[in-house]
């Protein structure tokens, strides 16, 4: 379903562990335009080169300590333009730089393009696109007890990098194992076939339940930074030891309905056609002829076969 928003009320319901505050919080790291930071290393590259190779001119002219000087100044300005240029980073859309200086979080990088940062900061990437999950087919039991078979798909997406990376292990590993959770849990809450009319049901009451569903794993995977988008059953059956059983249980409850339909429209049209005979007076009918009527147009109405006509050439009573 769409966004959970809210999950007051759900966590006591779920059966959800409590998990901790989260440490830390993503925060925008500071970055510049890596188009000036190019160019200048790239500067600092031909000027040392230019300098090594003056350098070496002065030492076949003269061998004075200024070629040594040049040189060195040289290596040193070529260190420092490719330590420089270390710092680059090409950050595709969709994509996110997780930064951290000896082992603390500095900030994220999200501005897609070429950025440059601190170059001796270390750089985790991490992907914001849109993701999808799949569970396997899980075999579980419903809350009758009867064995069922189901799967989900669930739709998301990492919106605090910071939690995702250093709040749990491995987010994609901690979204998956939560899902599994998440569906069990939804799974053993509801039966397959509700056998009151106004309780809910996995088949009857899809949409409701996979907002459930939605909600719960809001609830279970907000530590990590990620948000649920969606999340629907893909596949939802009885276990084959069981299905044909229910699947006979299924078509006497059709049958059952079907002739409860046929009845109240039996009822109904026999009503009128005795209303509209005493209306119209067609005919004068007392309280046995009312009677053999009702049981002879229930019969014709009711039948799962075609009427056979007879014909009666006395009166009702011989």
């Amino acid at each position: 379903m769409s966004d959970a928003t809210s999950t007051e009320g759900i966590t006591d319901q779920a059966d959800i562990p409590a998990l901790p505050e989260p440490q830390v919080r993503e925060r925008p790291a500071h970055n510049v335009s890596g188009g000036l930071a190019l160019l200048g290393g790239l500067a600092g590259l031909a000027g040392g080169v230019g300098l090594i190779f003056a350098g070496a001119a002065v030492a076949a002219d003269h061998k004075g300590a200024g070629s040594t000087l040049l040189i060195v100044s040289g290596i040193v300005v070529i260190i420092a333009a490719l330590l420089t240029m270390c710092g680059l980073n090409t950050i595709a859309p969709g994509e996110a730089r997780v930064v951290q200086l000896f082992g603390r979080y500095r900030g994220t990088i999200r501005t897609d393009g070429l950025r440059w940062v601190n170059p001796l900061t270390s750089r985790e990437k991490i992907s914001t696109r849109v993701r999808n999950h799949e569970t396997a087919v899980l075999k579980v039991n419903d809350a009758y007890g009867n064995p069922i078979e189901l799967a989900a798909v669930v739709v998301w997406k990492v919106e605090d990098t910071a939690q995702a990376m250093f709040e749990v292990d491995d987010f994609l590993e901690f979204v998956a194992t939560q899902t599994e959770a998440a569906v069990r849990h939804i799974a053993i809450e509801y039966p397959y076939d509700a056998h009151d009319e106004d309780a809910l049901s996995l088949r009857g009451n899809a949409e409701e339940i996979t907002e459930k569903l939605a909600i719960e794993l809001h609830a279970r995977v907000e530590a990590a930074g990620v948000r649920i988008i969606e999340s629907r059953f893909t596949h939802l059956a009885y276990a084959p030891e069981i299905a044909s059983a229910m699947l006979q249980r299924q078509q006497a409850g059709a049958v059952v309905a079907a002739r409860r339909q046929i009845v109240d429209g039996a009822v109904g049209m026999v009503e009128a056609a005795l209303a509209r005979i005493t209306e119209e007076e067609i005919v004068a009918l007392d309280e046995e002829r009312k009677a053999a009527m009702v049981s002879n147009l229930m019969v014709v109405l009711c039948g799962d076969r075609s009427p056979q006509p007879v014909l009666n050439t006395g009166t009702l009573y011989q």
